[in-house]
């Protein structure tokens, strides 16, 4: 029953920003829309700044579950950027509110998640040192999540799926040959 409650909350809350910019949604109105009292809210959630950090981790976790290894970093971006388009509204309220910090600290967390699956997969057991890693690994994460933002600055309106592949393409070897003069330097 606790799930239930607290799912049905968190559906209430997404419905809600679905409609509205967050700055106009109160508790009273997650609890009217879920049939549960004040009480109830706050006993699952200390604030609705609580609860969107609740929901953006498990979006998060989520996403970075459903694609578990990488084959290219564009299969990924994709995967999160349909993922975000599907929840337009809802992420742009978000992003466009006082949460705006919550919200970046996941995205944070799910550019580094993606770009460390694509990094190991692209060393394939090839060695370098675990600072050179986190250089490649930093700096293709600084880039994904510069992308992304400004793209939600921009009000996801760009064709972003064809700049990121576009520049994934003009990129194309640059992190492999980044791990060949890493095991070159290393050697």
């Amino acid at each position: 029953m606790a799930n239930f409650t607290r799912n049905a909350i968190k559906s209430s809350f997404m419905k809600l920003l679905n409609d509205r910019p967050l700055s106009q949604i109160t508790v009273k109105d997650i609890v009217n829309d879920c049939g549960v009292n004040r009480n109830t809210f706050y006993y699952y959630f200390h604030d609705i700044p609580s609860l969107i950090e609740d929901i953006i981790m498990e979006e998060a976790e989520y996403i970075i579950q459903k694609y578990p290894s990488a084959d290219t970093i564009q299969d990924f971006m994709e995967s999160v950027i349909t993922y975000m388009l599907e929840r337009k509204t809802l992420f742009l309220h978000i992003y466009h509110s006082v949460n705006r910090e919550i919200f970046e600290q996941y995205l944070w967390q799910v550019c580094e998640r993606i770009v460390i699956l694509y990094v190991d997969s692209v060393l394939n057991n090839r060695q370098i040192s675990g600072e050179d890693r986190h250089i490649i690994v930093q700096y293709l994460k600084s880039l994904s999540f510069g992308i992304i933002s400004g793209w939600l600055q921009s009000g996801l309106k760009d064709d972003i799926q064809i700049f990121f592949r576009r520049i994934y393409d003009l990129k194309k070897g640059t992190v492999e040959e980044l791990i060949r003069r890493f095991e070159m330097s290393d050697s």
